[in-house]
């Protein structure tokens, strides 16, 4: 099966050449995952990272009265994953849900370990990605906790330029921290700036 997006991610992110992408088919493990269908449940223990390869996943959480909170999208060529429940094999507090029809790779430590072998460069690489992956969540709690609705949603839309219209705005609201109404008052207001005549 080809991968394109796999293959880019690993040449461009993890530094392996095409010989090293060559070597590792054997260790490569995808799952189709059909809309509204889960890879993790709020309980179980993440043994795994998903690579999209195509298709949208969601990661979210529910708090007290079982209100949805959207913690994060991956799209094409992202990856998603309770690393907690990974690392410390303890039960997830989340849950991992294809949005679309998902094609995902799937990573586990043994396949992490075996790329190392082939490209001893790759573990740095991967850990780079993995503290970006810590800054952006940094920044993402910085926003909720002090950034107004019309900022949170204009970094959401230069992180998620390609999904705006492959979600419906309750999940839009829901990754904001805010109610739907909120989110259409605000795309309004920015509609009603981005508009206005100049004088």
């Amino acid at each position: 099966m080809e991968l394109p997006n796999l293959k880019q991610h690993f040449i461009e992110k993890g530094g392996l050449s095409e010989k090293d992408y060559a070597s590792i088919q054997s260790y490569i493990q995808t799952k189709k995952v059909s809309k509204n269908d889960f890879l993790l449940k709020q309980g179980a223990i993440c043994s795994h990272f998903f690579f999209v390869e195509q298709g949208l996943l969601r990661m979210y959480a529910l708090n007290e009265e079982g209100k949805e909170n959207i913690l994060q999208f991956a799209t094409e060529g992202w990856i998603v994953s309770d690393r907690g429940s990974v690392f410390f094999q303890e039960p997830s507090t989340y849950f991992i849900d294809a949005v679309e029809d998902t094609l995902v790779v799937m990573f586990d430590e043994h396949f992490i370990n075996e790329i190392s072998k082939i490209n001893t460069d790759f573990r740095e690489k991967n850990e780079q990605l993995l503290q970006n992956h810590i800054r952006h969540l940094y920044k993402r709690i910085s926003q909720l906790l002090g950034v107004s609705a019309k900022s949170r949603y204009l970094d959401f839309v230069s992180m998620y330029p390609d999904i705006m219209l492959r979600v419906p705005q309750w999940m839009i609201a829901s990754y904001l921290g805010i109610t739907p109404e909120s989110l259409s008052r605000v795309r309004k207001a920015l509609a009603e700036e981005n508009f206005k005549p100049h004088k």
